[in-house]
């Protein structure tokens, strides 16, 4: 069954934030503390905006007991019709497949996973028309991204892995926008890799969720990259994220979209 049998509209998928969030794992950064209630609020926030941009919002179960379930992107990968579940590279976060697993099974997708000895997190991979960059990190392994290779062949992909350099996820160093033109931070990953790059004007410009055609999502952390996309003609949706950003969340990691 396709993902369009099931899904007539654009599905956002999210989870609310455990109110053990604050022990989430931090690897790149120095551990701050969190504010959860903060943190939910800016969570709903979230989800407005993707709800006023048109996404029908379904909701994981609650994981109370998993601190970095809220960053769902992590778990899998969907592409036109096909989720790759994926398999964590920290091995605490593995209790949040199976939730995934059931949602996305529901939705019809076609459900595939990485198996042993890969590793890999959904916050390494962007996709961006037929090309799929994958990044080479501590939590994504070589042998999960040439399952990943075989995977995505299915669907028409091509992957072309990017070698990270101190930071979390490949999410953490570029995004795409609208026109599928890369931007981000160059310093934290292999450009050579990569036809281009555009220069975000921040850290966390480099982090933007394409809502639509002309309308992308980006933290308010990320002023001037805001400013510069709107006055290129695209709709811009500032939010919030900060209490995440502490945890090395960005807005790419609180949804998974699935067109």
């Amino acid at each position: 069954m396709s993902a369009n049998a099931e899904t007539p509209e654009p599905t956002a998928l999210v989870r609310r934030p455990s109110p053990r969030l604050a022990e989430g794992i931090v690897t790149h950064i120095d551990r701050r503390p969190v504010d959860v209630a903060l943190a939910m609020r800016q969570h709903d926030a979230y989800v407005a905006a993707l709800e006023s941009a048109g996404w029908r919002v379904r909701w994981l179960p609650p994981a109370d007991d998993l601190p970095d379930a809220v960053f769902v992107e992590d778990t899998v990968v969907v592409c036109d019709g096909l989720a790759v579940l994926a398999r964590p590279g920290a091995p605490e976060r593995a209790p949040e497949i199976a939730s995934m697993e059931r949602m996305i099974t529901e939705l019809g997708l076609k459900v595939v996973r990485i198996e042993d000895e890969g590793t890999l997190d959904g916050g390494d991979v962007l996709q961006v028309g037929t090309t799929v960059y994958a990044g080479r990190s501590a939590r994504t392994n070589e042998d999960a991204l040439c399952q990943l290779a075989r995977l995505l062949a299915t669907r028409g992909r091509r992957v072309v892995p990017v070698t990270l350099t101190d930071c979390l996820h490949l999410k953490t160093a570029m995004t795409a926008l609208p026109d599928g033109s890369l931007i981000g931070v160059p310093e934290l990953l292999d450009t050579s890799a990569l036809p281009y790059l555009r220069v975000a004007q921040e850290p966390a410009g480099a982090h933007v969720v394409v809502l639509g055609e002309k309308q992308v999502l980006i933290s308010d952390s990320a002023p001037r990259t805001a400013d510069l996309l709107a006055s290129e003609g695209y709709d811009v949706t500032v939010v919030g994220i900060g209490e995440f950003e502490k945890l090395e969340g960005c807005v790419t990691c609180l949804s998974v979209l699935i067109p």
